[in-house]
């Protein structure tokens, strides 16, 4: 018996797509099946025009309490490479629309990579995040060590990838590591709100946008700042450009066209 369930869940409401991880059972680890879902649901909707940002989110539990052990306790170096176990976190990198992860709960090991993957996090008051796999005789693998010491710092980042310490959202917020903390309640309203007004904006300032924060966040200054200037004279290319500079001087709303 084959097992058809949706791992992930879509909605869509106005220009936002809301994604959500759907194992409770598992407190939303990440399993392969999972993971490829996801990215094929988001590479699926980034090329289509009525989607203007993503909301990412699991349920008040957990974000995603880590990778799914599971599947991979008993297998080889070779045959986790052969696979490409960690190639699906790839595919997030060449999304061109913003993704708000919105997180409640426990955001550990892979969850936490994959919500470091995403351009924001919006967090609950009970959010906690971490990366534990020192405590099983690994380290993290999909960025881990790579985004958390950009987003954290040096000394915060080692003493959570060799001493498994956690972060509450307030101090995730301090740190950097998120962009809001609100109650529980209002985590998942927070994050759409934030989107909604995202993709309300020009679509292409938005998409340049994003890319060149990125590029700040992954390159030598110089190299960003060059990629920015280029971003920004193109944009005086689009019609977008054009009629929000001219509904500015006219005292109105932009009607924006995505070219």
């Amino acid at each position: 018996m084959t097992d058809d369930k949706q791992l992930i869940l879509v909605e869509i409401k106005e220009r936002v797509a809301l994604l959500r991880l759907n194992r409770p059972e598992a407190m939303n680890a990440l399993n392969s099946a999972l993971m490829i879902e996801l990215m094929d649901k988001l590479e699926q909707l980034d090329a289509d025009d009525s989607v203007g940002a993503f909301v990412l989110t699991g349920d008040a539990r957990a974000f995603a309490a880590g990778a799914d052990i599971k599947e991979m306790a008993e297998a080889s170096s070779v045959e986790l490479m052969l696979k490409g176990h960690i190639s699906p976190f790839d595919r997030i990198k060449k999304i061109t629309k913003p993704i708000i992860a919105a997180v409640s709960g426990w955001c550990l090991g892979g969850g936490n990579e994959l919500a470091m993957s995403c351009d924001m996090i919006v967090a609950s008051e009970s959010a906690r995040f971490g990366q534990p796999e020192i405590n099983l005789g690994v380290i993290p693998g999909a960025g881990g060590t790579q985004r958390l010491t950009r987003a954290v710092g040096k000394a915060l980042a080692m003493e959570m990838v060799l001493n498994n310490r956690t972060l509450t959202a307030e101090d995730a917020l301090r740190r950097g590591l998120v962009n809001r903390v609100v109650p529980v309640e209002r985590y998942l309203v927070e994050a759409m709100q934030l989107a909604t007004e995202i993709a309300a904006r020009a679509p292409l300032a938005v998409r340049l946008g994003k890319e060149a924060v990125n590029r700040a966040f992954e390159t030598h200054l110089a190299d960003g700042i060059q990629e920015e200037r280029q971003s920004f004279y193109f944009l005086f290319a689009s019609e977008d450009q054009k009629e929000g500079m001219r509904a500015f001087g006219e005292k109105r709303k932009p009607n924006w066209k995505g070219k």
